[in-house]
């Protein structure tokens, strides 16, 4: 089912946006952040909008490959934090749970 605000994805402001984001950052960040060079092919809210539409507008962006957009942020706004470590093996995240007692 589509939410209430994909209508928002089709504006041209929306286009303009994307564009002007994917050409300033053309790789995917969560790839970058793992080292890995791969171009974007989505651009992603960092926090969802939800349908709010001055988030939507205003809301801080990231270029992301189909991969990372389609699992690992998906899982991450399905649990509230992500699950990336760093080489010491902590996860990276803040409000990732192991994090409360560091």
């Amino acid at each position: 089912m589509r939410e209430a605000w994909a209508h928002f994805y089709g504006t041209a402001f929306w286009q303009r946006r994307r564009g002007q984001q994917l050409l300033a950052h053309p790789l995917c960040k969560f790839c970058a952040d793992d080292g890995v060079v791969t171009p974007a092919s989505h651009v992603d809210h960092v926090e969802p909008h939800r349908g709010d539409w001055a988030l939507f507008c205003l809301g801080e962006l990231q270029s992301l490959c189909a991969s990372c957009h389609n699992s690992r942020k998906q899982q991450m706004e399905a649990r509230g934090f992500d699950i990336a470590v760093d080489d010491d093996g902590w996860p990276t995240d803040p409000k990732h749970p192991a994090n409360r007692f560091r």
